[in-house]
């Protein structure tokens, strides 16, 4: 299996890396210097996003390893609460550090840059106000003697509020109020055809710690129209609930990475990126009632994304489209789009759309409980049975449709400042390619995001 993973990724990468139709010329792509060109977005927002998202879906990651700094837990405890323990949505996205652009990584930044980003984020089902998180982070990129550069963020996470011990049962529901601190740092070598980065990262709350190494590697063409990418991470998870179900668990995860950025015209530019990772150890949720999953999960991710500027309109279209598989048996499909409006007076304006469907785990059951035991046990439970088996929503099958909007200014050459407000719904019934999971209730959530940027 991981044989045809590897072969299938670099048969996907060199069809990309042939894709243009004649070389686009050094003095042709002054477009891609514009920030609504990368392909891998501003850093703080783009994690905040994966970690949202990772919180209330199964599948996670795509387009980066690397370090494990923001990881925002959304699901709720009584001083003690369920953890998304996806691998991937452990492994922050080092190559979303400032700088990290895949198509200019052969040149080192000429300034360095502080950004400072706050999280509102607040969840709900009818009937119950579930998790509200508040997040304020750093991102820092300083360039040193003019071919490094050290780049890190740190973030605190203040989560309270209550979730459902199974499915999406009110009465189940647990408080929780909990503080969380995670950071990582990023060292970069820049290269005349690439680069070479070393990176780490520590997150650390009451009953869960998790540290994370990586290596990446970026190579370049000549005529610099290409960008080949290589990574891999290892994230080592220490877990001790405070219910005792379980003590002094670990889980240990390797990850893999390959993907090209190719400038196809001067206003076209597409990446796609291969994710493998490959974990062993602890799965299950301690504060989820019968919740007993397997000992090892592979996941793999393939990520395409093409970005158009249209000079007419002054207006930049951003594509993408995730496919995601695992062990578990859940298959899952994202697609996004934003348009990027520039505005009169140094104002841009964001539109973003995004939709999600994933097939449900293998274990997953549905809320259809034992007439003799009734809930959470599922119909013909047997008493000590060591049967796969759990009642998470997030291993449920389901579609998702997030809206928002984000509303920037560039006050001047060194200060930009952004706002950013989203919409998520979750549903049984939205699900794609197939049939959605029966008796959950709607899970919404709304986002905010303000940042601000000082570039040095």
């Amino acid at each position: 299996m991981k044989a045809r993973i590897l072969l299938s990724a670099c048969a996907a990468v060199a069809g990309l890396s042939g894709c243009a139709l004649a070389p686009v010329q050094s003095w042709e792509k002054g477009e891609m210097a514009r920030t609504d060109m990368l392909i891998q977005g501003e850093a703080l927002e783009t994690r905040f996003n994966e970690h949202i998202y990772a919180s209330k879906e199964a599948s996670s990651g795509g387009a980066a390893i690397g370090g494990g700094g923001l990881r925002l837990q959304l699901t709720g405890k009584r001083m003690d609460k369920p953890k998304n323990n996806s691998p991937q949505a452990l492994l922050a996205a080092a190559m979303l550090l400032p700088g990290m652009g895949a198509v200019h990584a052969e040149t080192p930044p000429e300034r360095g840059s502080v950004s400072v980003k706050a999280l509102y984020y607040k969840e709900d089902q009818p009937g119950l106000d579930r998790i509200s998180v508040r997040s304020p982070s750093v991102s820092v990129l300083a360039p040193v003697a003019g071919e490094w550069t050290i780049a890190g963020s740190a973030t605190v996470d203040d989560v309270s509020g209550a979730t459902p011990r199974y499915h999406t049962a009110i009465s189940g529901a647990s408080r929780m109020d909990d503080l969380r601190k995670a950071g990582d740092v990023m060292v970069t070598r820049y290269l005349p055809h690439g680069t070479v980065s070393v990176g780490g990262a520590y997150s650390k709350e009451h009953d869960y710690r998790s540290r994370a190494l990586s290596l990446q590697g970026t190579y370049s063409s000549d005529d610099k129209n290409t960008t080949w990418a290589f990574g891999i991470s290892g994230t080592d998870d220490a877990i001790d609930p405070v219910n005792r179900l379980v003590v002094n668990e670990s889980r240990q995860t390797v990850s893999f990475l390959a993907g090209v950025t190719r400038v196809l015209t001067p206003v076209d530019i597409a990446a796609l990126t291969l994710t493998h990772s490959s974990g062993h150890g602890y799965y299950s949720d301690p504060y989820k009632l019968l919740d007993n999953r397997p000992r090892s999960r592979d996941q793999s991710t393939a990520l395409l994304q093409w970005n158009h500027r249209f000079m007419a309109q002054d207006a930049t279209s951003r594509l993408s489209y995730r496919f995601y598989r695992d062990s578990f048996g859940i298959q899952a499909h994202t697609l996004g789009a934003e348009w990027v409006q520039s505005l009169a007076g140094g104002w841009t304006l964001t539109p973003s759309v995004r939709l999600y469907s994933q097939g449900k785990a293998d274990f997953y059951f549905d809320p259809v409980y034992d007439p003799v035991f009734g809930p959470p046990f599922p119909r013909g439970y047997v008493i000590g049975s060591e049967v796969f088996s759990s009642p998470d929503q997030r291993l449920s099958a389901f579609g998702a449709v997030t809206v928002g909007f984000k509303l920037a200014k560039q006050i001047d050459r060194d200060w930009s400042v952004d706002l950013k407000l989203e919409r998520y719904e979750q549903r049984g019934s939205w699900r794609m390619f197939g049939s959605g999971s029966p008796g959950l209730e709607p899970l919404r959530a709304v986002s905010v995001q303000l940042g601000v940027t000082r570039l040095w």
